[in-house]
């Protein structure tokens, strides 16, 4: 199909977002920019966010990875329903309680001033990280199929792309994105289900006999069963919970959809909703993964990782085919990034500026920070695009979990360390501790064969880093004073 009617394709997409968004932030304000009024529907907000756990990287680095590890991601999903269970029955009920606008709010509560912004400037470091390594993927992607063919160089492509999401996102917030989100999502699984039914097509397979064909070649195994490698499956399931907890639990932008559902209980099923369908919907993008490597093999196609998906769907595939692709392609680019956009803004207005706090602001200049926030980080999206472009990478997942193991890990000490204990902390000393448990943690990860030979850290270094920033956090507190034991009762 031609780079032209791809193009008007994503146009007219676009166009429809805009519309939605035009429709969904009339008369917004503040909170419905924040939290959306809290009036956001469980089940509305439970599908939205499918897209926004799965982004670009499931859409296109799991199945890559298929080739490399078969079906051993599965076990991170699993271990993830247990984190989703503790968000929903421990963290949601804290966050309902307090009813916080930002989630960090918890921690000024608790540990004090230091303590909230330090957690909100992690953060905003891993957000930016993170949404930013997501949206330079899809970018490449869409450069690579379309926009070469149209002479339009990278920079170019970002900017564009950085710009329609700006225009979608400024007015209305988490209002507009619980819905747009959801549009998304049906966008993506409409392309990876048209997408199974082709491969088994051409492979001449029914489901059942794809998935005996990818055990017959190894790459339909799960279970990791080497205790000192990276893939034994206790690790990688310990380690899926504590993203999931660190990731979702302790993200603003992932609670922030949650927190504007009307009520706790509600908040709970959209998140053990969330968590099952995750299951089925990351099972069936493994299963994609491995036909992606039957029908490359039985073509002669020599494309790994990233590369494999869309060489397949744009090299073999019927042309309205590729449609779809593209469309579930920027379904999935937009929901990390429209929501990390909007998150970040609203951590930096909230935590970092105080302004829920400012009286003497008035609306218009409540207004216009924020936009100018918004813009500020947008412009930040598109120079950092830019530098993963510099350093390109095989297997985006892979970066964008080992960066989270490194930025996640002081954010989950400093969470368990407020829901879990009575000591208070001397202020000062918070962010000092947080800055020293990634960089111990990069110390020992470095020279991790030196220090236990065969045994490798994987993803647990999540739980590594939580825990000595815990452990930090321990050694500056003191047992709390007895006129602070009604707040603290009231948090736990």
């Amino acid at each position: 199909m031609s780079a032209a009617v791809l193009f008007s394709v994503v146009a007219l997409y676009f166009g429809l977002l805009l519309g939605v968004a035009w429709h969904t932030s009339r008369r917004a304000d503040s909170q419905s920019f924040f939290i959306g009024n809290r009036r956001s529907h469980w089940a509305l907000v439970a599908f939205g966010m499918v897209g926004t756990s799965l982004s670009g990287v499931t859409f296109i680095s799991v199945p890559g990875a298929v080739g490399s590890s078969a079906f051993g991601y599965l076990q991170i999903v699993l271990g993830q329903v247990l984190g989703y269970a503790v968000i929903a029955y421990v963290l949601l009920p804290v966050y309902y309680r307090l009813q916080v606008t930002s989630i960090y709010g918890v921690l000024a509560q608790r540990l004090g001033e230091q303590a909230h912004r330090t957690g909100a400037g992690f953060f905003i470091a891993s957000r930016t990280l993170g949404a930013t390594a997501r949206l330079y993927l899809v970018v490449r992607i869409l450069q690579d199929t379309i926009l070469d063919r149209l002479g339009l160089p990278f920079w170019a492509t970002a900017a564009v792309i950085v710009v329609m999401i700006v225009l979608y996102t400024l007015e209305g917030g988490v209002k507009t994105i619980v819905w747009t989100d959801t549009l998304q999502t049906a966008g993506m699984l409409i392309g990876l289900l048209v997408c199974l039914q082709f491969l088994l097509g051409g492979l001449q397979l029914s489901p059942l006999q794809g998935l005996a064909r990818l055990s017959e070649q190894g790459l339909a195994t799960v279970f990791g069963t080497d205790p000192l490698g990276r893939g034994f499956w206790l690790k990688q399931m310990a380690a899926g919970a504590f993203i999931a907890i660190a990731m979702t639990g302790m993200d603003q932008e992932m609670m922030q959809k949650n927190i504007s559902v009307t009520t706790l209980r509600d908040s709970q099923k959209n998140i053990m909703t969330l968590a099952l369908v995750m299951v089925a919907v990351v099972a069936a993008f493994l299963f994609l993964g491995g036909l992606l490597q039957l029908f490359a093999r039985q073509v002669g196609l020599d494309a790994q990782g990233d590369r494999l998906f869309p060489a397949v769907v744009m090299g073999h595939l019927p042309p309205w085919v590729q449609l779809v692709f593209i469309v579930a392609l920027i379904s999935a680019l937009f929901p990390s990034a429209d929501g990390a956009l909007t998150a970040l803004t609203a951590s930096t207005c909230i935590d970092l500026l105080r302004m829920p706090e400012r009286n003497d602001w008035d609306e218009a200049r409540r207004h216009r920070i924020r936009r100018r926030v918004h813009l500020g980080f947008a412009l930040l999206f598109m120079a950092l695009v830019l530098v993963f472009r510099a350093v390109d990478n095989a297997s985006m997942i892979g970066l964008i979990l080992k960066l989270a193991g490194y930025t996640y890990g002081p954010l989950l000490g400093l969470f368990a360390f407020a829901v879990l204990n009575r000591r208070s902390v001397r202020g000062a000393w918070v962010p000092w501790v947080a800055l020293a448990s990634p960089m111990l943690c990069a110390l020992i990860d470095f020279n991790q064969r030196a220090l236990f030979g065969g045994y490798e850290i994987g993803l647990e270094l999540l739980l590594l880093n939580g825990a000595i920033t815990f452990a930090g956090l321990w050694a500056i507190s003191r047992p709390a004073a007895r006129h602070s034991a009604a707040r603290d009762e009231s948090i736990a």
